[in-house]
């Protein structure tokens, strides 16, 4: 193999993972069209089911470049494997969510694995301001979406008890 095999396998399997982690969690995410979800009692600032739709491909897209610049810049797997694996494990807490949320209506365990993603998201940010300032900023609109995401969460639990 030559050297830039491993690095062209690792980006393909980066956009593979993180389109499929989107396409799953949007399986689930049906919004108005959920019965469930649709009649939640839900606070006021409560967006459009469209603004959702358009914001999330767009996360993605951010993640999967910094996590890819973030691999280049290291110039191997195993010097950003740390800040990789990260990536990953944020990637399958945001699955998780989507599941818990609106596959199993677990408003509860949502909300806690919301806070784990949070945290799972700052600590990437910061391992990849180590290989990419970049890659890091892509980030950032990511964790103040998820945090909206948390304010969304927390208020459909305490309006919906």
């Amino acid at each position: 193999m030559s050297p830039s095999r491993p690095a062209t396998l690792v980006t393909i399997a980066i956009a593979i993972v993180t389109a499929a982690t989107a396409g799953l969690g949007a399986a689930v995410s049906g919004g108005s069209e959920d019965v469930w979800y649709y009649a939640l009692e839900k606070p006021g600032f409560t967006p459009p089911d469209i603004l959702f739709a358009i914001v999330w491909p767009i996360l993605f897209v951010l993640m999967a470049l910094g996590a890819i610049l973030v691999r280049i810049r290291a110039g191997s797997f195993a010097a950003c494997s740390a800040a990789l694996g990260l990536y990953f494990t944020q990637l399958a807490l945001n699955l998780s969510w989507s599941w818990l949320f609106f596959g199993f209506h677990e408003v509860l365990i949502s909300m806690v694995v919301l806070v784990a993603l949070w945290l799972m998201i700052a600590a990437m940010i910061r391992a990849f301001a180590k290989h990419s300032v970049a890659a890091a900023v892509m980030q950032v609109p990511y964790l103040l979406w998820v945090s909206f995401a948390g304010y969304l969460n927390l208020s459909i639990l305490l309006l919906n008890q």
